[in-house]
């Protein structure tokens, strides 16, 4: 759809008695969720006359944003929705914590705030999203489309290697890749799938896939409880066929230790961490289904997948392309980008996006195809060696009777000589000499840890990601000890 001044990208892509999502006891179509929407963004405050904030190339201004601290997925989806048709940036973000929200307002002056439940102790004016059915469907209205380059949110990594840092994502780069996971994982306008995710919607792995999805795709997305084993089985019970389950490592690995059996599964969808072949494979054998995962980050989305069992060689989406880049990148006019990209790597590129250097460190099979390496940040440099702590920590959570567990490295690795890795554990039923011995046998002496720590639980965030503060806090009680 063209309109003066360049591309424009409807808010949707289905048809208005299409259901888009699920709550406990009613289903929401595209027409109730656009009327919904409509209401919400009456009730925000104005920043400026509706529709006038666009998405401005690096360094422009972006208006007034909104942060969305809805908690329910169907309540954040009519927030993002109605910031679009207000005009505002949704600022997307894990870290919710008072010192967070605080450092948060005093970065975008006038910050204003959308929550679904009381919250006591927010000193941010908010609007209240209404947990009241969807407002009815008025016919005769246009259906509404914004510039692909309109600055739409502001997402914020999880932490997990350092402070969060916003990544500015254009209406059009949000709706391209949402098409395009469409199309990869064949979803069917005669057989919409229902998604169960265990994710959040405000992490951009669960906001592709349970909250922008069934925007552009043939897709439901269920809106209750589905974060604990016995709530999947019954959120999945409670949608039709064919059934899409989008979760995480942990939580697929909680599920495969949890008696009893799911709802018949069309696929599996995992991302955030690297899923091992044999966790895959005992899903796929157990539930009848494949098992397939997501590769993104914050900076870019989703961009790639593969099914696990069938091999390591990643497949990008159909629009995306991957290319070897020795310069920084740079930001083509009008489209919303960060400000310092990375100087190198292979870069990502996509309809409505600046191309984008990964940090993670890729073999290029082709400009569609590649084999994934490891974080740059994950290998370490020991007794003039390297290693991949994720490989480490994959040896240890392999281990007979450990539940969890992570290599940490001491900041003083590389320039103290006698520094070592330190590794935590969660394992009940085993002591810290057991799982050393252990580890003893399966990886050389230069990389054992110094010590085991066991711990009753990791820091993880809701996503299974540890982040870096917690981790740091962790390693200085454990230095305490």
């Amino acid at each position: 759809m063209a309109e003066a001044g360049g591309y424009s990208v409807p808010l949707l892509a289905r048809a208005p008695g299409d259901i888009l999502f699920r709550l406990p006891g009613q289903s929401v179509s595209a027409a109730a969720f656009l009327a919904a929407a409509r209401a919400l963004a009456a009730r925000l405050p104005a920043d400026g006359p509706p529709g006038a904030l666009v998405g401005a190339p690096r360094g422009g201004a972006i208006g007034v944003p909104v942060v969305n601290l809805c908690t329910d997925r169907f309540g954040f989806a009519l927030g993002f929705a109605a910031c679009l048709l207000r005009g505002r940036v949704s600022l997307l973000l894990g870290d919710r914590s008072a010192p967070r929200l605080a450092a948060l307002a005093a970065a975008y002056p006038g910050l204003h705030a959308l929550i679904d439940a009381p919250t006591p102790d927010l000193a941010l004016p908010a609007t209240m999203v209404g947990t009241e059915p969807p407002a009815a469907a008025r016919s005769g209205e246009p259906l509404p489309a914004f510039p692909a380059d309109r600055l739409a949110a502001i997402v914020f990594t999880s932490g997990s290697t350092g402070e969060p840092v916003g990544h500015r994502k254009s209406w059009g780069a949000l709706a391209a890749r949402s098409i395009d996971a469409g199309r990869r994982f064949r979803l069917r306008p005669d057989r919409p799938a229902a998604i169960v995710a265990t994710v959040p919607p405000y992490h951009m792995y669960g906001f592709e896939t349970s909250v922008l999805l069934p925007l552009h795709a043939a897709a439901a997305s269920w809106c209750g409880p589905a974060f604990y084993p016995v709530d999947v089985a019954a959120a999945l019970a409670a949608c039709p066929e064919p059934r899409v389950l989008v979760t995480t490592p942990l939580q697929l690995r909680a599920l495969l230790a949890a008696p009893g059996s799911l709802p018949p599964l069309a696929r599996v969808i995992s991302a955030t961490a690297p899923l091992p072949v044999e966790m895959a494979a005992a899903a796929e054998h157990r539930w009848g289904t494949e098992v397939w995962e997501i590769f993104g980050a914050t900076e870019v989305g989703s961009i790639a997948s593969r099914r696990t069992v069938a091999g390591e060689v990643w497949q990008s989406y159909p629009r995306v392309r991957l290319r070897q880049s020795s310069a920084p990148a740079r930001v083509p006019a009008g489209v919303a980008a960060d400000d310092d990209p990375p100087a190198a790597g292979v870069a990502v590129h996509a309809p409505h996006a600046m191309p984008w250097p990964l940090s993670d460190r890729l073999e290029l099979c082709d400009p569609t195809r590649f084999r994934l390496l490891g974080r740059r940040t994950d290998l370490v440099k020991l007794g003039g060696r390297r290693v991949s702590l994720a490989g480490l920590t994959r040896i240890l959570t392999g281990i007979e009777g450990v539940e969890d567990g992570v290599f940490v490295a001491p900041d003083d690795l590389e320039t103290e000589p006698t520094a070592r890795l330190l590794a935590f554990a969660v394992a009940p039923r085993l002591t810290s000499d057991d799982i050393l011995a252990a580890l003893r046998a399966r990886i050389e002496p230069l990389f054992l840890p110094r010590r085991v720590v066991r711990v009753a639980r990791l820091p993880r965030d809701p996503l299974g990601k540890l982040p870096a503060g917690a981790l740091a806090a962790l390693r200085a009680q454990a230095d305490d000890a």
